[in-house]
């Protein structure tokens, strides 16, 4: 099974839509830079991790940082409240994790 950050990057956006529901509209437009712009970083700690190359205590860190600050960036837009953005944020963290998980047991 191959990695495919861009099929993971998508279904984030999906979780991040499930939790904000009401106010997708208008968080849309951040989720997605958000995500592009962290593309990159989010690509490398995954393949290192399914590399065996970090250990998970470090990937699980990386992952509790990516998750505040998406959660920052989820919640300076006025309308989204901390909890829902605190949700969204983890749901989309959970899709990653999720998908590296089913590659390393492979």
């Amino acid at each position: 099974m191959k990695f495919d950050i861009d099929e993971i990057l998508s279904q984030m956006l999906v979780a991040i839509k499930d939790e904000v529901r009401d106010n997708w509209g208008l968080i849309k437009g951040n989720a997605n830079t958000y995500l592009q712009n962290r593309k990159g970083r989010l690509e490398l700690l995954t393949s290192l991790r399914i590399a065996n190359e970090i250990k998970e205590e470090f990937f699980q860190k990386s992952l509790k940082d990516e998750r505040k600050i998406l959660e920052s960036e989820l919640h300076s837009i006025a309308i989204v409240s901390k909890s829902i953005a605190q949700k969204a944020a983890n749901a989309a963290i959970e899709v990653l994790q999720d998908a590296v998980g089913r590659l390393i047991k492979i």
